[in-house]
C-alpha cells in the first residue's frame, strides 16, 4: 500500500472522509468540524496528523491521530482517533495497511502503544481488530465532558 501524509491542501478531503465515517457510524448529525477548524487544529496548532491510503495515487483511506502520554509507561503513544477506508476498497488490505503503518510510526518515534476506540456494535471493525492481535481494554468505561458542561466546569472557580 502507498500511504502520505496530508498536507494543508487536503483540508476539505480530510472533512470529506470524516463526514463518510461519521456517516457510517450513523452519527453524521454530530459532526460540526468545517474546513477552518481542521486548518486551525491539524496545520497551524499541529494538534493530529493525517494520512491516506492511496490506490494509483487516489485517496480511498485515511486515519488520523495524535500523540497520547502514559505515565505508567513514562512515554507518548499513539491514539487513532479515525481509521476509514471506502466501501468500494475494503477487503483490499488498506486498513490492515493503515495500522500496520501507524504501527511503524509509532515504533520509529519510540512509543509504547497505539489504541483506539471502537463502537460496540461494530463486529466488523472489531472482528478486524482482533484478528490484528489488539486486544479490548476490559474493566475500563470512557468518560466524556463536552459542549455547555465543558464550559460550566472550566468557568467554575
Amino acid at each position: 500500500m502507498e500511504y502520505r501524509f496530508v498536507t494543508e491542501k487536503d483540508t476539505a478531503l480530510i472533512l470529506q472522509f470524516i463526514k463518510e465515517l461519521a456517516s457510517y457510524e450513523k452519527m453524521l448529525s454530530e459532526v460540526v468540524a468545517d474546513e477552518a477548524t481542521l486548518k486551525e487544529w491539524i496545520f497551524e496548532k499541529q494538534k493530529a496528523e493525517v494520512i491516506f491510503a492511496l490506490e494509483d495515487g487516489k485517496e480511498v483511506g485515511f486515519a488520523l491521530f495524535f500523540h497520547n502520554f502514559s505515565t505508567f509507561l513514562g512515554r507518548a503513544g499513539i491514539y487513532l482517533e479515525d481509521l476509514y477506508v471506502k466501501p468500494e476498497y475494503r477487503g483490499k488490505g488498506y486498513g490492515k495497511a493503515l495500522i500496520q503503518t501507524l504501527a511503524k510510526i509509532a515504533v520509529e518515534r519510540g512509543c509504547g502503544r497505539l489504541e483506539w476506540w471502537c463502537l460496540d456494535w461494530n463486529k466488523p471493525s472489531i472482528d478486524f481488530y482482533l484478528s490484528l492481535g489488539a486486544e479490548p481494554m476490559k474493566d475500563w468505561t470512557v468518560y466524556r465532558i463536552a459542549g455547555d458542561t465543558l464550559k460550566t466546569l472550566g468557568s467554575e472557580k
